[in-house]
């Protein structure tokens, strides 16, 4: 039986920036949303948006207040001005108050994906000569869902990604990160938005068992 929870895992640790609004209704049960910003390595951070059931959000998780969620990265379409577009956020499983004895947890951001790529990467070197690419992993849940992550892998990640076919399954690990653009309308506008994706920080092809008894049974034959 396929576990579809090991494919998307992620452990954030980070302080709540925003009042709570309500997101959506599932069967009678409430979902809200917050966002909360996350320490990087640097001296930056990242304001990455959570989604949360009324079962296990209380009025102690307020601005200000420092948390851990343990949860998955997930996707939907929003249909916005004749437009779909991609939404992305923290779906938690869990979520608790920080404690000192939390401090174990040696990083804020840690996310585990395990999918098929549903685009070919692109790649691409930036004017000061880093190497870059872009990965779009289609990551499978329960009930025939998948979520359409996207990703950005770097050097030697970057390079390796020039040879990955459209369908092949890889597993990454790595961080969310959050930055802002600006969008501009047809009218002369704009606003600030902000964008997510995941920073690849270590990738590898996955075999699944189905290949791998393919694999074993040819290298039976061959003996």
């Amino acid at each position: 039986m396929i576990n579809y929870s090991e494919n998307n895992i992620i452990t954030l640790i980070g302080t709540i920036v925003s009042d709570r609004r309500f997101s959506h209704e599932v069967y009678g049960e409430g979902f809200y949303s917050f966002d909360i910003e996350v320490p990087r390595l640097s001296d930056n951070s990242d304001i990455i948006p959570v989604t949360v059931s009324e079962r296990i959000l209380t009025d102690e998780y307020a601005i200000g207040q420092k948390v851990v969620i343990d949860g998955q990265f997930r996707s939907y379409n929003n249909y916005e001005n004749e437009k779909n577009k991609l939404v992305l956020t923290v779906f938690a499983k869990d979520i608790k108050i920080f404690e000192p004895g939390d401090e174990e947890i040696s990083n804020p951001n840690e996310i585990c994906l395990t999918g098929f790529i549903c685009k070919k990467p692109i790649y691409r070197t930036t004017p000061f000569g880093r190497e870059i690419a872009d990965i779009l992993l289609a990551v499978n849940r329960a009930y025939n869902k998948s979520d359409y992550i996207p990703c950005i892998t770097w050097g030697r990640n970057a390079r390796y990604c020039q040879n990955i076919q459209v369908g092949e399954k890889v597993r990454l690990w790595g961080r969310i990160q959050s930055r802002q653009y600006e969008k501009k309308f047809e009218n002369g506008t704009s606003e600030i938005r902000r964008a997510y994706e995941v920073s690849v920080s270590k990738m590898e092809i996955e075999k699944d068992m189905e290949s791998m008894n393919e694999d074993s049974n040819s290298e039976e034959q061959n003996a």
